[in-house]
């Protein structure tokens, strides 16, 4: 065989040689969770999906925070609930407490004005039923202290009547409070019904006479206290 035709021989036998692709080298910078895929020249890459996972995540981290949100959300109604409930009592307390005091006040006003009253009407009483035949001047000037311009007049006037009874009696009188009652209130006109022990002598008899009178002393405290009528004065002279 010639060199001509051994050279023919070793290009046939390259050409039926089956082509053989070369493998890639693993690579070092592949990411876990990937897979190096060869076929023939071509070379691909399997990638798990992260995506999927990243979703996952996030509705996780979602949930939980819906979670603790509506937990904040009942913890602060809760505790503005309290807040209201805690405002409202006091607010109520205090209206009591408010409501109370005035009510005190009130009672204990007129506690003092009632008393006040009784006892402006007792000691009346007890000037107007001591009387001395000999010394009517004083009787008179006490008959109408503390009374109003009116019922200064009409006492005044009353008192020259009595004059005629009282002297020829020789009447000669002495008093001692007993006890003094409201009979009654209207809008600060007190009428006050007064007791008075009265020792009495009198030119028909030695002895004195034990008796006991009753005056009903009419009061306005709206005018300071003066007093704007009086009954019982003639009535006990007439009784002796």
């Amino acid at each position: 065989m010639t060199d001509k035709n051994l050279a023919a021989q070793a290009v046939a036998t390259e050409s039926a040689e089956p082509d053989v692709a070369e493998l890639p080298a693993p690579s070092e910078n592949l990411e876990p969770g990937k897979m190096m895929m060869t076929t023939g020249e071509a070379t691909t890459e399997k990638v798990e999906p992260k995506e999927k996972e990243g979703k996952t995540a996030d509705t996780n981290r979602a949930g939980k925070g819906a979670r603790r949100q509506v937990s904040i959300s009942f913890r602060s109604l809760a505790a503005g609930a309290l807040i209201v409930s805690l405002v409202g009592a006091v607010g109520v307390l205090t209206w009591l407490y408010v409501g109370a005091e005035r009510k005190i006040d009130t009672q204990a006003r007129q506690s003092e004005n009632i008393a006040r009253a009784e006892k402006i009407g007792l000691g009346y009483a007890t000037n107007a039923a001591a009387m001395n035949f000999q010394d009517l001047d004083s009787w008179k000037v006490k008959l109408v202290v503390g009374t109003s311009p009116d019922l200064k007049d009409r006492l005044t006037k009353a008192a020259e009547q009595m004059k005629q009874i009282l002297v020829p009696l020789q009447w000669n009188s002495s008093a001692q409070p007993l006890a003094a009652k409201v009979r009654s209130n209207k809008g600060g006109i007190y009428d006050v019904d007064s007791f008075v022990s009265v020792q009495t002598k009198t030119a028909q008899g030695p002895d004195a006479l034990q008796s006991t009178a009753t005056y009903r002393v009419t009061i306005d405290s709206n005018k300071d206290w003066q007093i704007t009528d009086v009954g019982g004065i003639g009535a006990a002279v007439a009784e002796k």
